[in-house]
């Protein structure tokens, strides 16, 4: 089994929890309060991962070039933004929607992925690809297509879209870094997610300084979605180091299980019969992609 694979798992297991606790976070907080919660924490949690990481495995430091730096801008800023158009989505419609409406990402990535990325796909790993879309967009449609509004249906595929530029962004960039396993996943980590709460925290001291006070007064809430929003990007960064971004992506999608599990269970959410038929091909997906 490739090690691409438990590394995608586990990234979907801690993003399906941010996931979650960022819908609650979003019914009391503003939509930029909500994606700072998502890096505030997380930046001193990746250096410290990426300090143990040198302890233990010793390992050249990298070299910063042009090329790299707009990689890392690239993929820092289209992540604020799908994040904001997600937390955009949960006040829509129900969570379990929202996050199914994102994964599009998945697709969209495949396809720009082989048109502009140099990352082709066999045929099999195509099928496996479009099946995880097919899936997703059922479980998405709650109860009948028609109930799904032109500005959600236009915020989850623009999410998907600024989620899956940012996964080949941040491919490209531990590509370029060309560091040993998983150093250059760890260093693009770090420097992502700095760049993005500084960013932030500059937005928001300046247009809504509230929204600082109002994380500060939600500390467990803020930690945990930082602490799972930074541990899952440990584990796409890591398994994007390894793998095609589409592929990474479709296997991913066992996600949406565990979204429909914590919806169910944490958020009374409804799931309707054609939940199992999309979680049926949800893992028809992820086998052609790992046989691919």
């Amino acid at each position: 089994m490739g090690l691409w694979i438990p590394f995608t798992l586990f990234a979907a297991f801690m993003q399906s929890w941010r996931n979650a606790f960022q819908s609650q976070l979003s019914k009391e907080v503003s939509t930029a309060g909500v994606t700072l919660a998502r890096f505030i924490y997380a930046s001193p949690l990746a250096v410290l991962y990426l300090v143990v990481l040198y302890q233990v495995s010793p390992a050249p430091l990298p070299t910063v070039t042009t090329k790299l730096s707009v990689m890392i801008i690239l993929a820092s800023v289209s992540q604020i933004v799908a994040t904001a158009l997600m937390v955009k989505l949960f006040q829509l419609r129900n969570y379990a929607i929202g996050v199914g409406l994102a994964k599009s990402e998945a697709i969209i990535a495949a396809t720009l992925g082989a048109l502009f990325f140099a990352a082709p796909l066999n045929m099999l790993a195509w099928v496996g690809v479009i099946v995880g879309g097919i899936a997703v967009w059922l479980m998405s449609a709650a109860g009948s297509f028609k109930t799904l509004s032109w500005r959600t249906v236009l915020l989850g595929v623009g999410s998907g879209l600024a989620f899956a530029l940012t996964t080949l962004w941040v491919r490209e960039a531990s590509l370029i870094l060309a560091l040993p396993f998983p150093h250059g996943a760890a260093w693009v980590l770090v420097a992502v997610i700095s760049l993005q709460t500084l960013m932030l925290l500059a937005w928001i001291g300046w247009r809504e300084p509230e929204t600082l006070h109002a994380l500060y007064q939600r500390p467990k809430k803020t930690f945990l979605i930082s602490l799972c929003s930074c541990l899952g990007s440990l584990g796409w960064f890591t398994a994007m180091s390894l793998e095609t971004v589409a592929l990474v992506k479709t296997l991913g999608q066992v996600e949406v299980l565990f979204t429909l599990l914590i919806s169910a269970r944490f958020f009374k959410d409804a799931l309707a019969p054609r939940d199992l038929l999309g979680l049926g091909l949800i893992v028809a997906g992820a086998v052609c992609v790992i046989i691919a």
